[in-house]
């Protein structure tokens, strides 16, 4: 008993390790500790938009029989209820079931049949073509049916938050999967080029030097204006080139760590060159990794945002910050102005780029060799 009292007394006084003092070096520094979990906590509940914001319902109940199409979205898996399914008629008797109408009718019918809606039952791409839906709504100006819409609709009477909502999951998802690519393409060429030097450095230098002249928008043109651009094709198009710069800093970590003593011990006992590069050096070496990342994110969404706001992004009806950006400034100077069309889509990109350099900012002063060092 003794010895356990010993060692739980001895516990608090542990010495913390580097990596358990950068990171509470970073939650001190507020600013970016709050916005790493506003965006993280925004980006995990963006994954659920489509039971939270959208127009098809979460469950509906009709005749003893019990559908989920918001869950099914959301799983992945393809649904098509016709409206004739839960006894509509007209015009929506062969389309897909108007879930918003349904709910109206059986609740002022008093009916056992019931659905339940998202808190927000507004899709990113019905258009006025659905009842109820009108063009330009202001924010919380009431639709056909008498429901306030947060920040409106756009030209096509769509819903500008729903819209702007799934954006932020379109951009997000596109700049991290873009950062992906670039780690996994310029991480390990920068720890071979670093480290075995010679003429495999001098060679992937002289190609990299030529291949950063490539012009990656022209290309960029061209190919969609010969491919209907997708999300995939975006990323392999954009990451041509967009991998040099971590390549780059990677390189210049493996330089100078090979000629540390410890690399020269673990040649020296014969361990080979797999496990130097990832076991020992590439660990010494996570600074640039960690802290290039968030600027890696803001990049790759101002990339995807300025390809849609010229027309060359993602195809319609995918909701897009460019896309609504490029439709605002159509109006911006109509009479009455229609503000909210620049103001939703600027303001939400502002603020994500924003917290995402807070981000980055305290990331990089949280490990800045000069404040904490494996030698203090």
């Amino acid at each position: 008993m003794a010895f356990f009292k010993k060692t739980a007394a001895a516990e608090p006084n542990k010495p913390l390790t580097l990596f358990q003092r950068r990171w509470k070096k970073f939650k001190s520094l507020k600013r970016g500790y709050y916005s790493l979990v506003i965006i993280t906590t925004a980006y995990v509940i963006s994954w659920f938009l489509p039971i939270l914001v959208n127009n098809t319902a979460i469950v509906v109940h009709y005749e003893g029989e019990t559908y989920f199409p918001a869950v099914r979205e959301l799983v992945g898996m393809s649904y098509f209820h016709a409206g004739s399914e839960f006894g509509m008629t007209g015009e929506f008797a062969d389309k897909e079931a108007s879930y918003r109408l349904l709910d109206e009718t059986w609740e002022q019918a008093n009916s056992d049949n019931f659905v339940i809606m998202p808190i927000y039952p507004y899709g990113p791409i019905e258009d006025f073509q659905t009842a109820g839906n009108q063009a330009f709504l202001a924010p919380f100006a009431p639709d056909g049916h008498g429901h306030g819409r947060v920040l409106g609709t756009d030209d096509r009477g769509r819903d500008v938050f729903s819209r702007m909502a799934y954006g932020f999951n379109v951009s997000l998802s596109f700049a991290l999967a873009l950062v992906l690519l670039e780690y996994l393409i310029g991480i390990p060429l920068g720890m071979i080029s670093g480290y075995k030097g010679g003429w495999f450095d001098t060679i992937l230098q002289r190609f990299i030097e030529i291949w950063s002249t490539l012009p990656t928008l022209f290309v960029i043109i061209i190919v969609v204006s010969l491919i209907t651009p997708s999300f995939a094709l975006l990323l392999a198009l954009l990451s041509i080139t967009a991998w040099i710069g971590i390549c780059w800093l990677i390189r210049a970590e493996f330089l100078r760590e090979k000629s540390k003593d410890y690399v020269a011990a673990a040649i020296s006992i014969g361990v080979p060159t797999r496990k130097i590069l990832i076991k020992h050096i590439l660990p010494n070496s996570l600074v640039p990794i960690i802290t290039y990342f968030p600027f890696a994110i803001v990049a790759g969404i101002g990339s995807l945002v300025s390809l849609d706001f010229l027309g060359f992004g993602l195809p319609a009806p995918t909701p897009s910050w460019g896309e609504m950006v490029q439709m605002g400034l159509k109006y911006i100077t109509s009479n009455p102005v229609k503000w909210w069309l620049i103001a939703s889509p600027l303001g939400a990109m502002f603020t994500t780029l924003l917290m995402t350099v807070f981000v980055g900012e305290s990331i990089r002063e949280a490990f800045d060799p000069k404040v904490f060092s494996r030698l203090r």
